[in-house]
């Protein structure tokens, strides 16, 4: 989109700050890109503007509207814009940036201002005050972009981020020319130096930046405060024991501008993810889930969940790398406790940083969020009326309008169990190491199935009666006492310290009788935790219950009636994908 401009006449210039600003149509393209405001909110530094625009080695001495006519706009305004596309969520206090270009080869051969803007829209900042690097083509050479400047989060860290050259085939200008000077010359040691002596230090210990005047491009000021919004693609990520769980919003409200300016990396990312239903062998696209006409942080479009085996993370990794993922962002965040086993790989093999967040936070953020927008016009939660009785059994939407106090349970691998007093308010009650995991665990041992699908799939055609021992099998019926039937569950397993009855089991059996000891164990300990929280509204959310009726009938039926009426089961649509949901909310937060 950039062309030479030294051939044709200077539009009218615009103040800025104290000194009188060019603006081509090329620059207020950028600035629209960049989403700043107005660009009169700008200005540039004037203790600066000796060191702006140097070209060849040397300061250019003369004000920012005396620059050359190749260029005619002062670099620090094109930094500005170039930053902003970067790092559009950051929120920074005023305060010093500093854009410093450097590589190698002959200085004629640096960025033109194409160059410079895909640079600065595929950078990211680490938030923690180092540098990253990107490479350009073999035949650019090495290109870094290095943005240094105050932080602007809550803790004001020190931020850097580095980008990736033009791509092959965009228009470059000379380095000369456009007062960047790529040469040589221009060191990456000067960048380190500003950033150690003068932003590295307090206030009162500073250094003036013209030290570091050997190898910087533009020094410039920002006042203004950034779009809220973040650059795609936004993800979210839950690494669970047994199951990743992703989401992936697409934007449908993209312009004709912003698709001719999107890059082939971003395209490729949205195309696989959105044109297959499966990845590979083991990947799922949940596509019944897909939340449509969603508006997030300004933008419409679909919400899609996303769904693979933990031991396939590897791989995942590997594809973020092939598709070159780290170009357009170097941070992803995850949730789970998968965040940690797998953050040294995304680090060496990705290129990626991951912000780690707690899982629990996660979790009761994404389902109340979900719960906020609903199911495409239908009613994220729901109930079961008559769960005992298969023919009679109805699944009926139940609105959470006012979803306070809230026990929350989490059947993952293991389960925890959280009581949520407010959207700011909860604590996590107890849990306990008998989940979905161990279910799955057990009926590979027992039937030698190989998926959860498989197992779920066994358990409907099985007998538990056959594997346990009833109340009835003790007592010739109820135990009128204590009020138990005689249907009740007395020994899960019980019947299989006899040999005949274990040689008259089938696999089936064994694993729908695994379904039940898991199911009433988790239902019981939910049962204890609602009385002592004095909580009546229950919910049982994760992957566990994905395609598993069974159990959740089970649950709503013991919940009903141990309880006599005073507890009800309620469960979600999207019962697995609430962790990463909260993930991606997160995402959007960062500063």
């Amino acid at each position: 989109m950039w062309r030479e401009m030294g051939t044709r006449a200077p539009p009218p210039t615009r103040p800025l700050g104290g000194a009188a600003i060019t603006l081509w149509p090329e620059h207020r393209l950028l600035l629209r890109r960049a989403r700043i405001p107005s660009p009169a909110t700008l200005r540039t530094a004037p203790a600066w503007e000796p060191l702006i625009g140097r070209r060849g080695g040397r300061s250019a001495s003369s004000p920012v509207a005396d620059w050359t006519p190749g260029l005619r706009a002062a670099p620090g305004l094109l930094g500005l814009a170039c930053c902003a596309l970067a790092q559009r969520k950051r929120r920074p206090a005023e305060g010093a940036l500093l854009i410093g270009l450097d590589g190698r080869g002959g200085s004629d051969e640096g960025f033109g201002a194409g160059g410079l803007a895909r640079a600065a829209a595929v950078a990211a900042a680490d938030g923690n005050g180092t540098a990253r690097r990107a490479h350009g083509t073999p035949r650019q050479g090495r290109r870094h972009l290095r943005l240094i400047g105050p932080g602007a989060g809550a803790q004001g860290a020190r931020w850097a981020a580095a980008g990736a050259a033009a791509a092959p085939g965009e228009q470059r200008v000379g380095a000369r020319r456009w007062g960047l000077g790529l040469g040589g010359q221009r060191k990456a040691g000067a960048a380190r130096l500003l950033q150690r002596r003068y932003l590295g230090l307090p206030p009162a210990r500073r250094k003036p930046p013209e030290e570091a005047a050997a190898g910087v491009s533009v020094l410039a000021e920002w006042n203004w405060r950034w779009s809220p919004l973040s650059v795609f693609p936004w993800f979210g990520l839950d690494i669970g024991g047994t199951l990743v769980k992703l989401v992936y919003f697409e934007p449908k409200d993209i312009t004709a501008e912003e698709e001719e300016e999107e890059v082939e990396s971003l395209k490729s990312i949205r195309k696989y993810l959105t044109s297959n239903v499966a990845y590979g062998s083991t990947g799922i696209r949940d596509v019944h889930l897909e939340l449509k006409d969603l508006t997030l942080c300004g933008r419409k479009g679909n919400l899609h969940f996303i769904r693979f085996p933990t031991h396939d993370m590897p791989a995942f990794i590997q594809m973020g790398r092939d598709k070159n993922f780290s170009s357009l962002h170097t941070v992803f965040c995850a949730t789970g406790g998968g965040a940690y086993k797998f953050e040294q790989d995304f680090r060496t093999i990705g290129d990626l940083q991951l912000c780690k967040l707690d899982e629990l936070d996660c979790l009761v953020k994404g389902i109340l969020y979900i719960d906020s927008v609903g199911f495409n016009g239908r009613s994220q939660c729901y109930y079961f009326e008559n769960p005992a009785d298969s023919e009679k059994c109805q699944k009926l939407p139940f609105d959470l309008k006012n979803p306070y106090p809230l026990l929350l349970v989490n059947i993952g691998s293991g389960v925890s169990i959280l009581a949520v007093y407010s959207k700011d308010n909860y604590k996590r009650v107890t849990g306990t190491s008998l989940g979905g995991g161990t279910f799955f665990g057990l009926c590979c041992l027992l039937t030698g199935c190989t998926t959860f699908e498989e197992a779920l799939e066994m358990a409907s055609r099985g007998d538990s009666t056959k594997v346990d021992k009833l109340v009835r099998d003790i007592y010739g019926g109820d135990y009128e006492r204590f009020g138990l039937p005689g249907w009740a569950v007395a020994s899960s397993f019980g019947n299989m310290m006899s040999k005949e009855k274990r040689e008259a089991v089938s696999k089936e059996d064994l694993a729908r009788a695994t379904l039940i000891t898991i199911t009433n164990n988790i239902g019981s300990i939910a049962r204890m935790c609602a009385l002592n929280e004095n909580i009546n509204q229950v919910i049982f959310v994760g992957n566990f219950l994905r395609i598993n009726t069974i159990a959740m009938r089970l649950l709503a039926y013991a919940l009903d009636y141990w309880s006599k009426g005073q507890l009800k089961a309620l469960f979600s649509e999207h019962e697995g994908y609430f962790g990463a949901v909260g993930a991606l909310l997160e995402l959007l937060k960062i500063p």
